[in-house]
């Protein structure tokens, strides 16, 4: 893919997240995969290389961006019924072959993605939060890829963005480092993971390892970041009762708090001959994570065929404190203090001091820029 290369490759600054070896080598430390990397190679992502002896990273462009329900991300507990400005580069540190956003994900490693080169925009970082601004965007997030590997450019937006009051966050398979979640943590609010299996095998065909996405999940948790974790549940992947019940008492022993999307997979890519994930499948993962002991748990991508796993639910009375269909909320009760109006609960999360405030029947469907 020389000519989506030649197009990126110029789109790219020093990286910040990154440590020099003898030879001229360097050693990436945005993911997991700590990529050592000769001069004139590339990492694991395709999109970081080194150039001369010094690590670059992407910069001053986005392949999508648009205004999206924060409940899209998906965050359920993170300001819900703010609008999101959420944007994405290319590349990604692993190869699920059942991804669903493969066209940007897969980029400079997956021929048909070559077509992605249209969606490059060259932009600046203040040009991406003036339009947050005027757009009354509450939140803004990284997405679409894998931000992990850009977040020196995520760390730029977010930056400016804080200065004017907005939130920031990142929707991530989690495959990070403690250096890059300390180097994240100044600027950013939450931490949305994708776990994607409790099996190693199946995590190394997706080409990461499961002990570190745990170890980031958990590290995220300690240094305060607000963490929701989405398995999307696929058929004859990961949804034996087994394997949800390990996810959920993983996400328990971590913190009960923690709101666990279990979601519908749709066929695509190259993962495109096995069914749909159905609503009874979602409630039987779901069933295993409020037994698990979790206290929030949803089901996604199947609005008005799950019931009340839509709603956000006060665990100590049972109250429905938030109704919702798809991405948009129909009744909003948290109190200004982010407590369950019948019994004083405080509930877990990110909320709003101006609960007047919150779209009731907003947007629904994302608004591109």
């Amino acid at each position: 893919m020389p000519e989506l290369q030649s197009i990126l490759d110029p789109l790219t600054a020093e990286s910040a997240l990154s440590e020099k070896l003898e030879g001229g080598a360097v050693r990436c430390l945005a993911c997991a995969h700590r990529c050592r990397i000769q001069p004139g190679r590339r990492g694991v992502c395709l999109v970081r290389f080194n150039q001369d002896g010094v690590l670059r990273a992407p910069r001053g462009y986005v392949a999508g961006a648009q205004i999206d329900p924060i409940e899209k991300k998906p965050f359920d507990h993170f300001l819900p019924g703010s609008d999101a400005l959420t944007f994405g580069m290319l590349g990604c540190n692993m190869k699920c072959d059942f991804c669903q956003n493969w066209l940007t994900s897969q980029a400079l490693r997956e021929p048909a993605a070559e077509e992605a080169s249209q969606f490059i925009q060259k932009i600046s970082a203040s040009q991406l939060v003036d339009y947050a601004v005027r757009n009354d965007a509450a939140v803004i997030a990284s997405s679409y890829n894998e931000p992990l590997i850009t977040s020196e450019w995520a760390y730029e937006v977010f930056s400016l963005a804080k200065q004017k009051g907005i939130r920031t966050v990142y929707v991530s398979n989690g495959f990070a480092t403690p250096e890059v979640l300390n180097y994240l943590r100044p600027v950013l609010d939450g931490f949305k993971v994708d776990l994607k299996t409790m099996q190693e095998k199946q995590y190394h065909a997706c080409g990461g390892r499961l002990k570190d996405v745990e170890d980031s999940i958990a590290l995220a948790r300690q240094l305060g970041l607000w963490v929701e974790v989405v398995t999307l549940v696929i058929p004859e992947f990961n949804d034996s009762n087994e394997e949800l019940w390990e996810a959920a008492r993983f996400l328990t022993s971590v913190s009960a708090d923690i709101p666990w999307h279990v979601t519908a997979f749709h066929p695509d890519y190259k993962h495109g001959n096995v069914d749909s994930t159905s609503a009874d499948s979602l409630q039987r993962a779901a069933d295993i994570g409020q037994e698990a002991g979790l206290h929030y748990v949803y089901a996604g991508n199947l609005p008005g065929r799950v019931g009340s796993l839509e709603d956000t639910i006060c665990p100590r009375c049972n109250t429905p404190v938030i109704r919702r269909r798809g991405y948009t909320i129909l009744e909003y009760k948290v109190t200004t203090e982010g407590k369950c109006p019948k019994c004083g609960t405080a509930l877990a999360g990110v909320w709003t001091e101006h609960p007047e405030s919150v779209q009731i029947g907003g947007w629904e469907i994302p608004r591109r820029i």
